[in-house]
């Protein structure tokens, strides 16, 4: 509790103490020698308290002054109320801190905190993510060297920051990210990224679809058309041929409706404007649905599958996307590796990241194939594409998904020998960190 100081009452204790200091003194007829004395003791007991006082400020790890009275209890209860108030500040600065913090995670886009000095100060983490910043590996280090695009250099240096850029993300070429800088403060500046991949690539969808699907859809049409044809004389057709006509219909009717639907999957990936960080996923859980499915699949080929996942291990993603991209190269496995084959599947934590693999001892695939197997309706061999009631739209569907999640599809393969495919995710999100345990399934 504050207590107001008195002078009066302190300057009446030291002329109290003279006055005692001079009786003492005219007592034992030595009155120079007794003020002599008492100021000397009245000096040694300040600089005591002095002591005290500069022990408990600098030194000291208790909050509480020491006790004291007169002039320096004042003292130490005035500090003592500055120590509190500070503290106090401190608490509801640190709460304001947090809470900017939060709000700033909870932006839908990269934001970077940058210095007059073109510093990192701080970044939220989605910017980690898209970026590929680290933090806090990364306070501190000039933005320009980490952003190395030199459309970026040019922009960040002209200072005028009126209009963003487009250009692509520095961790992921497939995604156009638009920068905006909006200056704030005493020289700092406020960096945005906002992913415009969608937009820059609407176009782009819109031609590929209409030149794709007109061409994959002529095939069955054709097909269809001329048995059609040949219906309105049903009665002069061998009834042998008319079942083969039949079944070659619907067979080619499946495979169109197998193909639209292939396409409307892809379509909403690429439209996609989810956010990959929200959600967690579930992969041990999904990889045991996909493995009653193949085993399923797998009835007529006989192949050996074997699954090799950890338990804990799970993702920030998009459900369904991830889930197409697991099946899509399990199913792949099963139906383009030769009957009797070894599949073996794997998801778990490697050097820091989560891996999906599959690995068959199929016929494998010659290298100059391996670059183009991820385009939309893109095939090895038609023929058995064909046969296999393929699209040639599943890796494109898998290069999408993974694209979405800052990651990328790698394929290893050798003639006579099998393929293997597998991605990895980031450590930013893997919802975590696990040991390197595995259950097989």
């Amino acid at each position: 509790m504050y207590y107001p100081f008195s002078w009066l009452k302190s300057l009446l204790r030291i002329a109290a103490f003279y006055a005692i200091v001079v009786a003492a003194g005219l007592y034992f007829d030595e009155p120079t020698l007794a003020i002599a004395l008492g100021s000397s003791w009245l000096l040694g007991f300040y600089c005591w308290q002095l002591y005290r006082f500069n022990r408990w400020v600098w030194h000291s790890k208790k909050m509480t002054p020491p006790k004291a009275n007169g002039f320096w209890e004042h003292i130490y209860e005035g500090v003592y109320y500055i120590q509190r108030r500070n503290r106090r500040k401190r608490k509801e600065l640190t709460k304001l801190v947090k809470r900017f913090r939060e709000g700033s995670e909870a932006l839908p886009d990269a934001t970077v905190v940058v210095d007059a000095n073109a510093s990192i100060v701080w970044c939220n983490r989605l910017a980690r993510i898209e970026l590929g910043l680290k933090w806090p590996q990364d306070n501190g280090r000039r933005i320009d060297n980490l952003i190395r695009h030199p459309n970026f250099i040019e922009f960040f240096h002209s200072g005028d920051y009126d209009f963003p850029i487009e250009i692509p993300s520095p961790s992921n070429i497939q995604k156009i990210f638009e920068y905006r800088i909006v200056p704030y403060g005493d020289k700092h500046l406020l960096l945005i990224a906002r992913d415009v991949t969608r937009l820059t690539q609407l176009e782009q969808m819109r031609k590929d679809f209409v030149a794709n699907v007109s061409h994959e859809l002529r095939t069955p049409l054709t097909v269809l058309n001329g048995y059609l044809e040949m219906l309105p004389n049903v009665d002069e057709i061998p009834p042998a041929f008319l079942n083969k006509a039949l079944v070659e219909m619907r067979s080619q009717s499946e495979r169109m409706q197998n193909l639209v639907e292939e396409l409307l999957v892809l379509s909403r990936i690429e439209a996609s404007s989810e956010r990959v960080f929200e959600k967690v996923v579930k992969v041990p859980r999904i990889l045991e649905a996909i493995r009653s499915e193949a085993t399923t699949l797998n009835s007529d080929k006989q192949h050996q599958l074997t699954f090799d996942i950890n338990p804990k291990l799970e993702v920030y993603g998009i459900e369904t996307e991830l889930r197409s991209a697991f099946s899509n190269l399990i199913f792949n496995a099963i139906n383009y590796t030769p009957a009797k084959g070894k599949i073996h599947i794997a998801w778990q934590l490697k050097n820091g990241k989560a891996q999906f693999s599959v690995t068959d001892n199929g016929e494998g695939i010659s290298e100059k194939h391996l670059n183009r197997l991820t385009e939309r309706f893109y095939r090895v061999d038609k023929a058995r594409s064909r046969k296999t009631g393929g699209s040639g739209l599943g890796l494109s569907i898998v290069k999408h998904v993974l694209t979405h999640h800052n990651s990328k599809l790698d394929i290893a393969s050798e003639v006579g020998k099998g393929s293997c495919f597998s991605f990895s995710f980031s450590n930013e999100l893997i919802v975590s960190s696990v040991k390197h345990t595995a259950l097989k399934l």
